[in-house]
């Protein structure tokens, strides 16, 4: 057995050279000429509660993602290790528009459900659901890849969030965003506010939908190293996995492109929104029987270099996922929380009280499907916080066994 010295050295040295990858993207338009992105274009409707097939029709498996599926809740994002982090990734983008998903959060402390828009230079919006917080739910927003604070996040209400469902929603313009709860605002973002930098760091390039269940927080050990206890803290501490399954289920999500267009790309390295090039014309076709697509021509797109200027509401948040070459499973995790685990409260036009609840979630389902590759039609991974840590733990346990 080596010594806890030599674990906790090689934990600290796996941190220090994952860390860097922490806002990776396969292609990072501000920096280089990207391909473009696949544009939804218009309306579509996936509905989780008519199996596979309809999911995978608008969305890819991460790698190591694993669901299930029953015609009375959904696609069940399980967790039943540290291992585990399904996710799925919408296969085209939106630029400005609404999404809405009926879902219900996993129970479990440290357990995280999320829901994220997530672009190609690294502006996110989330939903966020700690399994600690029965009756609240965070929102958070990130531009550019910008970790520096972590000022934006706040909690609001929705009750019962890990019994019953409920519509969240993203509604993301050019001039402000969002979030609301069964159609109530619980929070606007304006563009120009200033957790938002001015516009610096507001959203506002085409993003993906993102979706998935992940741990922040493995165990006591994890709870008490510097290295982790910050976002041990943040996600309620540590899981305690004889309560497994955790589950997240996902009824439906409906994305509304506001753009009118069959690609997106970035005309320059600004990451403007008034950079953005759209190419072709709106979407009116279905991809499957599951998914309903339809043409958005009443409302207008965001400003770009071929169409017209936008006017809506938006909302953001941040979402980052990895992958891994071992048998665990693909990891997400969030940069909402700092290493110290500091977090602190953004405008909001109300915020719930949090709550503490955790509890356990079973699946009924009668459908069972694994992903072995990454990905849409551009696979792209970029590893978080929870990836450092979780990767990092697991070396640092790997000598304490030995």
């Amino acid at each position: 057995m080596r010594s806890s010295t030599l674990s906790l050295a090689s934990l600290a040295l796996a941190a220090s050279q994952l860390a860097s990858a922490q806002t990776y993207t396969s292609c990072n338009p501000t920096a280089k000429t990207c391909p473009s992105d696949p544009a939804i274009g218009g309306t579509i409707t996936t509905d989780f509660t008519a199996g596979e097939s309809a999911v995978l029709a608008d969305y890819t498996y991460a790698t190591g993602t694993t669901l299930t599926y029953d015609s009375t809740n959904g696609g069940a994002f399980t967790m039943n290790s540290a291992s585990n982090a399904p996710t799925i990734s919408s296969n085209k983008y939106l630029f400005f528009g609404k999404v809405d998903v009926v879902m219900r959060a996993a129970p479990g402390t440290g357990i995280v459900s999320s829901f994220v828009l997530e672009s190609d230079d690294l502006d996110e919006i989330d939903w966020e659901w700690l399994g600690s917080q029965a009756d609240n739910v965070q929102t958070n927003f990130f531009g550019k890849g910008n970790t520096t604070t972590y000022d934006r996040s706040t909690t609001v209400a929705a009750s019962a969030s890990q019994s019953a469902f409920h519509t969240y929603t993203i509604d993301w313009n050019s001039d402000k965003t969002v979030w609301s709860v069964d159609g109530t605002v619980v929070r606007t973002l304006m563009y120009a506010d200033a957790v938002a930098l001015g516009g610096k760091n507001y959203p506002q390039t085409p993003m993906r939908v993102k979706i998935g269940n992940w741990c922040g927080c493995v165990d006591a050990a994890a709870a008490a190293a510097d290295a982790t206890k910050g976002t041990c803290e943040w996600a309620g501490g540590p899981t305690d996995w004889t309560q497994a399954p955790f589950v997240q289920y996902v009824k439906s999500v409906t994305i509304q492109d506001y753009g009118c267009a069959e690609s997106y790309s970035y005309g320059d390295l600004s990451g403007s929104f008034s950079s953005i090039v759209s190419t072709g014309s709106c979407n009116g076709t279905s991809s499957s029987s599951g998914s309903s697509v339809s043409s958005s021509s009443a409302v207008s797109g965001a400003s770009t270099k071929t169409t017209a200027s936008s006017q809506s509401s938006s909302s953001g948040g941040v979402f980052a996922e990895s992958s891994s070459s071992s048998s665990a499973a693909a990891t997400m995790s969030t940069a909402t929380t700092a290493a110290s685990g500091a977090k602190t409260t953004g405008t909001a036009t109300s915020a719930g009280a949090v709550s503490s609840g955790s509890g356990t979630a079973t699946s009924s389902s009668s459908t069972t499907k694994s992903s072995s590759s990454s990905a849409s039609g551009k696979p792209k991974h970029k590893y978080g916080t929870i990836d450092v840590v979780v990767i990092a733990l697991g070396l640092g346990l790997g000598y304490l066994v030995m």
